[in-house]
């Protein structure tokens, strides 16, 4: 074994580097084309058995040293100036062997880093879409930092980091300066920070709610130079591999309906959501809903949109009729008009109590279901 910088390397990364260099100081020639492609097979070879560059080139020089009086042009030059002529020649093939030697070796490395980059995307496809078996699942993760054991919740937040909210990738400068913020406050606490479809999602503890926090906070707000997301949508906390999968989909549920229903909050907690997976469970039952109790509203001259926001801004307003009418920017006269045009249509009575949860209800899954720009 030769050594160099105290760490071992095999005697075949420098085998035929002696012979080299008797050659060189011989006859004054540089490393041939085949000669510096075998020394990056062996820089590469090197970087592939896990020996650092460092060390790989305090061998060679190290074998220079030792060979020097050895070489033979070293040892029949006549003077000062054919040795130094020598020596030149000797130092200009090392430093073609240190080049080539360190071209080898980054070729592995980022042969190392893009499988190292394969295998994390396919884990973090498999953790978020719970296509693996469970229990090799939670063997992989324990390479990236994560016990499955542990219960956890996932945030997700959406829009950003472009100024068109063109969405988050993982080479993006903000994500890795949100990895680095997380980690310098944090450090290791079973965290996963990651891309997916052009969202950022964190993989936290659920005992580790200040993790999730900051990760909020930090996305909401990234800084000079970066747009802040949109929304970020928190998932409940669930244990065992699969809870990961469950947090992470209840995350974007409350996204998509954040989205369909507008809502104005860029925090959001998918258990506060929780009633409208069940509201639209029977997708059918819904549509059946507002085509009947709605669909009258697209008899009237400007169509249902006015008198749906209507509903909306009432709901919102806790029916108070003139903070109704403020977020609609409209008169509470026009707003009463509305209201009523809105009972002799559909046949339902605001001040009635089940009347108007049937007519909140209908209205929600209008939104959600895009309804009336389309069909139900």
């Amino acid at each position: 074994m030769a050594k160099a910088f105290g760490a071992e390397i095999p005697a075949q990364f420098v085998a035929e580097y002696p012979q080299l260099l008797a050659e060189v100081s011989a006859t004054g020639r540089l490393p041939r084309r085949e000669e510096l492609e075998a020394l990056r097979d062996l820089g590469e070879k090197a970087g592939e058995s896990g020996h650092g560059l460092r060390e790989l080139i305090g061998l060679y020089v190290a074998e220079t040293r030792r060979l020097w009086s050895e070489l033979p042009g070293v040892a029949k030059a006549a003077g000062a100036v054919e040795r130094a002529r020598t020596g030149d020649a000797v130092l200009a093939a090392l430093e073609a062997a240190v080049a080539a030697l360190g071209e080898g070796h980054e070729r592995a490395q980022r042969l190392a880093v893009r499988q190292a980059e394969a295998e994390r995307r396919e884990f973090i496809d498999d953790l978020l879409y719970g296509r693996s078996d469970l229990g090799r699942l939670a063997e992989r993760a324990e390479r990236f930092g994560l016990r499955l054991a542990r219960a956890h919740a996932v945030a997700v937040a959406c829009g950003g980091p472009d100024a068109d909210g063109g969405g988050y990738d993982d080479v993006h400068p903000l994500v890795r300066r949100i990895e680095r913020e997380l980690l310098a406050r944090f450090g290791e606490r079973d965290v996963l920070l990651t891309t997916k479809d052009g969202r950022l999602v964190c993989v936290a503890p659920a005992d580790e709610q200040p993790v999730l926090d900051a990760f909020a906070a930090l996305a909401e707000r990234p800084g000079p130079g970066h747009t802040g997301a949109r929304r970020i949508a928190l998932g409940r906390e669930h244990s065992g591999p699969g809870g990961v999968v469950r947090s992470y989909e209840e995350a974007l549920g409350a996204l998509d309906i954040a989205e369909g229903l507008d809502v104005p909050a860029r925090r959001l907690n998918a258990a506060d959501l929780l009633v409208f997976p069940v509201l639209l469970r029977d997708r059918a039952a819904m549509a059946d809903l507002v085509r009947t109790v709605l669909g009258p509203l697209s008899d009237t001259r400007g169509g249902a949109e006015p008198l749906l926001d209507t509903l909306h801004a009432c709901a919102a307003a806790g029916y108070v009729n003139a903070e109704a009418a403020r977020r609609l920017n409209i008169s509470v006269r026009t707003l009463t008009y509305r209201l009523a045009r809105i009972k002799t249509l559909t046949g339902y009575d605001l001040s009635d109590g089940l009347h108007r949860y049937t007519l909140e209800t209908a209205a929600m899954g209008a939104r959600l279901l895009g309804w009336p720009e389309a069909e139900v």
